[in-house]
């Protein structure tokens, strides 16, 4: 089978970068009149398996679209530069050459490599000449319950070593209590150490009790000047959900109604799949628009999602399925 070059039907939209998100003054108000209507939200994820469905073409590219959204990551104890350099190799060709030349798509990367800080430079090393930034996990990941000194220091350490992105984690108990300021504060000397690197907040989501947490966590995170808001470590026992992920989103469209700056999203655990990054997609561009579906405003958390969207392109292009094997990751 012949596929027809996706390049060609695709609507591509500019890689146009943001002003960073600057932060305002904690508004204690509008976090606190914040709700989440859990009924309401997971019937509306619930339509939206059924609703959004893509198919052929349209399907392989809205795949490509969420390779290009990719942190290809690694964040195993037993991470070597070997290992990482391989993970580099395919985040600059995450996907067969000959596939995606039928596809149109040559030249397709994904959005970054995120390691620990001790795996940054070979990261950088092996990505020479890509363009592709290197997001560092920071603040004691996952846990951040080291001493909050260390964890700025950590965050300095890791962008002199060259992240230019990094995923700090908030404290739980912040939120746990209602301790808004407290959070808001932390978030705000994390976005003043890491200078010119983007910051990534994660909140934890499955350990913060609440949707209406959910909610009020991202506002201040926001408020605090967070460039992206992230739901989770990847470590925690829930993390990604479509619930969770709907309210967030909502967040961000509020901020920006409020304040005219975009701030990026990035769902992380747990998502596996290529049918639920296609539900994940849908629901960014019904509830935030086509601007938010570029990789400076949207990120999956993942690494073996890319295996499986690869093997669901080959299927396109040639009608069979291949064993995993035959895409490994790194």
């Amino acid at each position: 089978m012949t596929a027809t070059r996706i390049s060609d039907t695709t609507q591509h939209l500019p890689q146009t970068l943001e002003a960073r998100n600057p932060g305002m003054p904690l508004d204690l108000d509008w976090v606190r009149r914040a709700a989440a209507n859990t009924s309401a939200i997971e019937r509306r994820v619930a339509a939206l398996p059924g609703r959004r469905s893509v198919k052929k073409d349209h399907q392989a590219a809205w795949l490509c679209k969420a390779i290009s959204c990719i942190d290809l990551t690694t964040l195993s104890g037993d991470d070597t530069p070997g290992r990482v350099a391989r993970l580099c190799a395919k985040a600059r060709h995450p996907v067969r050459p000959d596939l995606l030349a039928a596809l149109g798509m040559e030249g397709l990367t994904v959005g970054a490599v995120c390691v620990y800080h001790e795996m940054i430079a070979p990261a950088v090393s092996a990505l020479q000449g890509s363009g592709l930034p290197v997001a560092a996990v920071s603040t004691g990941f996952p846990a951040g319950l080291s001493p909050f000194n260390l964890r700025l220091a950590e965050i300095g350490a890791s962008v002199d070593a060259g992240a230019s992105e990094i995923d700090i984690v908030i404290s739980r108990r912040h939120v746990l209590t209602g301790d808004w300021q407290a959070l808001y504060d932390e978030v705000r000397a994390f976005r003043e150490a890491c200078g010119n690197a983007h910051i990534k907040t994660i909140l934890a989501t499955g350990e913060l009790g609440s949707l209406r947490n959910v909610a009020r966590a991202s506002l201040v995170c926001m408020m605090a000047g967070a460039d992206f808001i992230k739901t989770s470590t990847g470590k925690e026992s829930v993390n990604a959900t479509l619930p969770v992920s709907l309210v967030m989103i909502r967040a961000i469209r509020d901020y920006f109604d409020r304040t005219g700056h975009r701030v990026g999203y990035k769902p992380a655990g747990g998502i596996s799949k290529a049918k639920d990054a296609l539900i994940y997609l849908s629901l960014i561009k019904e509830e935030l628009g086509h601007r938010w579906l570029q990789p400076d405003l949207f990120r999956f958390g993942a690494s073996s999602l890319l295996g499986d969207i690869e093997r669901q392109l080959e299927h396109h292009v040639t009608g069979q399925y291949s064993a995993s094997y035959r895409h490994p990751i790194g």
